[in-house]
């Protein structure tokens, strides 16, 4: 029986594989963190854009005699 053959790493697994050798898993960890924040100040940031843009539309329109 013949074994499967092995594929090698992808760029973003050889990347990693490297990553762990030099960095300690800490600062690998703390490099992700900072990166998840980034990504969640993005998302803050985009929410505030539409949430501006909501009351600022809101606001242009004049209130309708009753």
């Amino acid at each position: 029986m013949q074994a499967a053959p092995v594929r090698p790493p992808s760029v973003t697994e050889a990347l990693l594989m490297i990553e762990g050798l030099l960095f300690g898993r800490g600062q690998r960890t703390a490099r992700r963190n900072a990166w998840t924040a980034v990504l969640e100040d993005r998302r803050r940031a985009k929410d505030r854009r539409e949430a501006q843009y909501v009351l600022e539309t809101a606001s242009d329109r004049t209130p309708q005699a009753t």
